[in-house]
């Protein structure tokens, strides 16, 4: 007999300004910790689970203080599936542009503005790796939503419709 997994929904939003991304070294997490992750993100409220830009917008204003009017174009670029520890990851990953510059902090770690062409050479976790190579490779440059399912050595990406 299978056992059911549960099942964990979760969102990342990645701010782009001037050729720049902006990501959070991430510390004192139990989940992600000492690597870099989207700007701001977190797990659903129970409410926002049909909902993952509510999610998203609401991650963003408790994380950074960024509201919708600040970004444009912010949009679901990518579902990506994962099996562990027990549980399937759902993770919704949004992209955006800063309209302008502001100082911008969290406390969930350290900030910081990362050229393009620099990330993919930072620590960072397995599905936020594969999405972020996917997206600057070919992503970047349509509107494509993606969807993605992890194996336990890449995740595998197809555009949804």
């Amino acid at each position: 007999m299978s056992m059911v997994p549960s099942l964990r929904n979760m969102t990342s939003v990645y701010l782009i300004r001037n050729e720049n991304m902006l990501l959070l070294y991430r510390q004192g997490s139990r989940v992600a910790n000492d690597v870099y992750i989207g700007a701001a993100g977190g797990h659903f409220e129970p409410h926002e689970l049909n909902d993952p830009k509510a999610c998203a917008l609401r991650e963003m204003k408790e994380e950074i203080d960024i509201t919708a009017d600040m970004v444009e174009d912010l949009s679901l670029r990518y579902i990506a599936l994962r099996n562990v520890n027990g549980e399937v990851r759902q993770n919704y990953y949004f992209f955006a542009n800063l309209k302008e510059e502001r100082m911008l902090s969290s406390n969930e770690g350290i900030l910081k503005w990362v050229p393009l062409e620099e990330v993919m050479l930072l620590p960072m976790p397995f599905t936020s790796k594969f999405v972020l190579a996917h997206y600057l490779e070919s992503g970047r440059f349509n509107d494509t939503l993606y969807g993605g399912v992890a194996t336990v050595e890449e995740i595998v990406f197809f555009p949804m419709g």
